[in-house]
């Protein structure tokens, strides 16, 4: 809910910036979030390896207000979603506000941080969902950047 005013900003950019691709745009970026974090939720369950506070070895883990989340934590899902979503607009945004990709980029680091903070994920599993989250906010914006060239060669 935090998010909300900052996903809105984005919106409003990108609109702005794009009119009708706009759309396309969304699209592409809804498919990228799910694909990231189905993906991650598959990855858990094949790994299959514990987070931090269900490590029957590490009871004394930190935590904010006794949360845990869920049973399995590789790869994180936070940091893939957040990274792909920084990336895919780093991307996209790269030649009209390359303030705003600092931000975006500095905002994923720090989404990844707070999974450490909270005690739900190793830092393994936040620099995975980085990569991962990297590599699939990459593919989108080529995917997306295709798609506009494919239709304004069909036009």
């Amino acid at each position: 809910m935090i998010w909300i005013p900052l996903y809105l900003l984005l919106l409003f950019v990108v609109i702005r910036d794009y009119r009708w691709n706009a759309l396309l745009i969304i699209f592409f970026a809804a498919l990228m979030i799910i694909v990231s974090d189905q993906l991650s939720n598959l990855v858990k369950e094949w790994i299959a390896r514990p987070r931090p506070t269900h490590e029957t070895g590490l009871q004394g883990v930190h935590t904010v207000y006794g949360y845990t989340g869920g049973t399995y934590g590789f790869y994180s899902a936070h940091a893939s979603n957040t990274m792909a979503i920084a990336i895919f607009l780093i991307f996209l945004l790269k030649n009209k506000n390359k303030a705003i990709s600092v931000l975006l980029f500095l905002w994923a680091i720090f989404m990844g941080y707070t999974r450490i903070y909270l005690g739900v994920h190793y830092p393994g599993d936040v620099i995975s969902g980085f990569i991962a989250g990297s590599l699939i906010g990459y593919v989108t914006y080529r995917l997306f950047s295709y798609s506009v060239k494919l239709r304004r060669s069909v036009t």
